[in-house]
């Protein structure tokens, strides 16, 4: 949608999550009933992308190949890069370069769970914008995440990552937009001093050129980082009552795909027949009214 492509980082080492991660990348633990990696694809999906770049650990190409394939029986493009090592969330976006070409981004990390009509008529608004935004949302604990501080017109004064002292209650989440260019702008970031290339750091060179704008998600947004055992508890508890209260699936990437009409009947029931007898099944028939 305007120019614009999409990228999932799905890599990094999860340590926050050991052993479950021993086996099977972090982003493919469940959240209630599907991978996680459902639930930021989603986001993209329903945003309007459709050529998108999954960036993970070369062991774990071969289970998201298995799991996603191509994208074509969604009638999207997904394309696969493999990050060598944890260098930092803007390394995604060198990484990305070869992808994105002239394009504009939006970037979301792979263990980030949002929720919330509101959310996507905020980021179709600005797709094809020559500014870069954040998306900021309040916390309680906000000493544990990067934080904005803004100045008197409420626009962003500066961004300190995990402070000790109070800027506000605004954190910003794993969604990202950037326009063109911005692979170039992140290879000049100096890494840090854990030697990774960092986020705000990159958000920081375009707030230093009056070049970046946030986004607050207010009441109706729901934001869910997954990154610890309990955060993957809570996530699944809010995915199984909102699905067993309203009877919706969350992220189920085949009825966005043809609510999006880039699937039509044809191709929703070909997927329909692979599938098992199960809850899954007999809620894609329903978009259709089938009966078999």
């Amino acid at each position: 949608m305007k120019n614009t492509k999409g990228i999932i980082l799905a890599g990094g080492n999860a340590t926050r999550l050991y052993p479950l991660n021993l086996f099977i990348s972090k982003h493919l633990l469940p959240i209630y009933n599907k991978p996680m990696i459902f639930y930021s694809l989603s986001v993209l999906m329903l945003s309007g992308i459709k050529e998108i770049l999954l960036i993970t650990k070369k062991d774990d190409l071969i289970n998201y190949k298995k799991l996603l394939g191509d994208g074509s029986k969604l009638g999207i493009k997904i394309f696969y890069e493999i990050q060598q090592k944890p260098k930092g969330l803007a390394d995604a976006l060198i990484i990305g370069k070869k992808f994105l070409k002239n394009s504009n981004c939006l970037m979301i990390l792979g263990d980030n769970f949002f929720y919330g009509s509101q959310l996507f008529p905020k980021i179709k608004n600005i797709l094809g914008s020559n500014k870069a935004h954040i998306f900021s949302y309040s916390v309680v604990n906000w000493s544990q995440f990067g934080v904005v501080e803004f100045n008197k017109k409420n626009n962003i004064k500066n961004i300190h990552e995990k402070p000790n002292k109070y800027y506000s209650d605004k954190a910003v989440t794993g969604l990202y937009y950037y326009p063109s260019g911005v692979s170039d702008i992140a290879k000049n970031i100096k890494p840090s001093k854990r030697n990774e290339l960092e986020i705000t750091d990159l958000n920081k060179k375009y707030l230093s050129n009056n070049r970046l704008s946030n986004i607050d998600l207010r009441r109706g947004i729901t934001w869910l980082d997954t990154g610890t055992f309990n955060d993957l508890l809570e996530a699944s508890e809010f995915v199984k009552v909102i699905e067993t209260r309203q009877g919706k699936i969350i992220a189920s990437l085949e009825e966005i795909a043809y609510l999006n009409k880039w699937i039509n009947n044809n191709k929703l029931i070909k997927i329909i027949k692979t599938l098992p007898n199960n809850y899954y099944k007999k809620y894609l028939k329903n978009l259709l009214k089938i009966k078999y």
